[in-house]
């Protein structure tokens, strides 16, 4: 009999993105520890395998599995979320973690890289989601933003569409940022009538891969302030994840509490016109 195979049907199911590095790791293994099944959504076969043998020396029963998902481009969600429902047919848990910084480029679609990635893959992704959320009994969507959104001063239509011009690129992931935040509030106006909890959340300024894309010579101009570790990172993750009461659905969080994100973030208007065009650019595919 198979580890997979030990586990109780019943146990709840959850789906992570950018699960085998960084803060993502750790939030699998904070899943695992409460009794979830765990579904790795990552590009690397081989990176997310790894990971998968190391939580299986500390936790046997554990059940991890590898999907393949690169957000950048629109065929690889969706063969992903269809690849889920082939085995699963609710979804308790979606935690949109994965996210790009100062990669140059377009992805498939067209989309200036960090909001193709950070913002248009997690969209789409949910979206094909939402039926097995919504089948679940107290289902929760959280999607990892940053602090980095109060720099961001609205979103620029036409530039989304353009590579970025900068070496940083760090107004163009701020206003990834700002649309992850927009998101998920919009998500929870839309969905949480239906039971759906939504969180979006800052993890802190993390010790990881994430810059990798960066010359190397910048590094010390990303990293100000005190880094904390990937384990560290994952704190407010798996808060609200797990802890956080349906009643702060829509919220934005660091350190694990309700924190208020910018004007900008707050503003209504802004987040139901970023959901009409998401909606409308993934019809188009």
């Amino acid at each position: 009999m198979s580890h997979a195979e030990l586990i109780d049907s019943s146990a709840p199911v959850a789906l992570i993105t950018g699960a085998n590095t960084g803060i993502g790791r750790y939030t699998v293994l904070g899943l695992v520890e409460r009794g979830y099944k765990v579904y790795m959504a990552c590009r690397s076969e081989e990176k997310t395998q790894a990971v998968i043998v190391e939580i299986l020396k500390t936790h046997p029963n554990a059940w991890v599995q590898w999907l393949p998902l690169d957000l950048a481009n629109f065929s690889s969600v969706q063969d992903c979320a269809k690849s889920f429902l082939l085995n699963q047919s609710q979804l308790d848990l979606l935690i949109n973690n994965a996210g790009v910084g100062g990669e140059k480029g377009l992805t498939i679609q067209g989309f200036e890289m960090a909001f193709g990635v950070n913002h248009m893959g997690h969209f789409l992704l949910t979206h094909c989601l939402m039926d097995a959320l919504l089948r679940a009994r107290a289902p929760r969507v959280v999607t990892v933003a940053s602090n980095a959104h109060r720099f961001a001063w609205g979103i620029n239509w036409s530039k989304i569409r353009q590579e970025t011009r900068s070496i940083l690129g760090a107004k163009d992931y701020a206003v990834s940022k700002l649309a992850n935040i927009l998101f998920s509030s919009q998500l929870s106006k839309n969905y949480s009538h239906l039971g759906l909890s939504t969180y979006s959340l800052h993890p802190g300024v993390i010790r990881s891969e994430f810059w990798r894309h960066l010359p190397p010579g910048l590094m010390p101009l990303i990293k100000w302030g005190p880094l904390i570790s990937p384990q560290q990172g994952a704190c407010t993750s798996l808060h609200c994840a797990l802890d956080a009461p349906h009643s702060e659905t829509g919220f934005f969080y660091a350190n694990s509490s309700i924190k208020k994100p910018t004007v900008f973030a707050r503003n209504e208007y802004l987040a139901l016109e970023l959901w009409e065009k998401s909606s409308e650019w993934i019809k188009r595919g």
